[in-house]
């Protein structure tokens, strides 16, 4: 059933401890680490607004001031580029301010994605919503969420953004089963959080993008801990399976997993290949760095 309710807000959970990422992350949260020019946070807030989603609602644990000082004015900066005849510089650093309306809610105890969308109901209000998880950045022309949103604008429905992934990777995801409705679109019949191998229930894996509805709230409040001891936001969208239908978007375009040090190199290497600036050079240390001969 089709629904009118805008999405306004998304919701991007930045809490956890990077540990995958450590020493890098012991002072800075890892939404923060660069990512050719900017930081890994950066890329999903653009995603949200060039989807039509301005007001973006950060998780973070209490002690992270850093991410939301990201996107708020820095005046001494902003002052002293001025001075110094800057004027591009400068007006790179005002658009992150103008960029979206952001704020930020805390989420005091690392107890799953679950919880980190629980922690941010009062923001979201008895309306729809998106949660972005900013180590997936998705490189995608329309943008990923934009292509869920209007997924959701025909069915009224959550829908989980997923990928194929390799049979022996099942175990690290959320995996769905689901019945085709037509080509990247599906509706979910059930859903399991890192299930083994054997037990999954196909090769189709959430990943990183989703939009739902404020009935999963009372849901989420209701589901006990799960998969490594924590509210686990799958198991909740199981329950709310029971009650309303729950579609999933394939992927059209590029994810890459920014969270650990292979997916970030990766993740450098794929958006500097996309600046003409860097692109050449990229290119040129990338044919001079020997293949060691192998055993070695």
């Amino acid at each position: 059933m089709p629904t009118n309710a805008a999405v306004r807000t998304v919701l991007v959970p930045a809490a956890g401890l990077g540990t995958r990422m450590l020493p890098a992350t012991k002072a800075v949260p890892k939404e923060l680490l660069t990512l050719v020019d900017r930081p890994i946070i950066q890329y999903g807030v653009e995603e949200a607004v060039q989807s039509g989603v301005r007001r973006v609602v950060l998780v973070t644990n209490p002690g992270n001031t850093l991410t939301a000082s990201h996107f708020a004015p820095a005046p001494a900066l902003e002052a002293e580029l001025a001075a110094r005849g800057k004027p591009d510089l400068l007006a790179d650093v005002r658009a992150l301010t103008a960029l979206a309306d952001v704020a930020t809610v805390h989420q005091p105890e690392p107890l799953g994605l679950g919880h980190a969308v629980l922690c941010g109901r009062d923001a979201v209000g008895d309306a729809p919503f998106a949660v972005m998880l900013p180590d997936d950045i998705i490189d995608a022309d329309p943008p990923a969420l934009r292509q869920m949103l209007d997924i959701f604008a025909e069915y009224g429905g959550p829908v989980l953004l997923v990928e194929r992934v390799p049979h022996d990777a099942v175990h690290r995801y959320g995996i769905i089963a689901a019945e085709p409705i037509r080509h990247g679109v599906y509706r979910v019949t059930d859903l399991v959080e890192k299930p083994a191998a054997a037990d999954a229930p196909s090769d189709l894996a959430i990943i990183g993008r989703y939009v739902l509805t404020p009935d999963l709230f009372p849901t989420l409040a209701a589901t006990e801990r799960g998969a490594g001891g924590e509210i686990q936001l799958t198991d909740g969208l199981r329950q709310l399976l029971r009650s309303r239908p729950i579609y999933a978007c394939a992927l059209n375009g590029t994810r890459l997993d920014a969270g650990n040090r292979s997916g970030f190199l990766k993740a450098t290497i794929h958006f500097a290949s996309k600046q003409p600036a860097l692109a050449a050079d990229l290119r040129e240390t990338l044919d001079s760095i020997p293949v060691p001969a192998a055993g070695a």
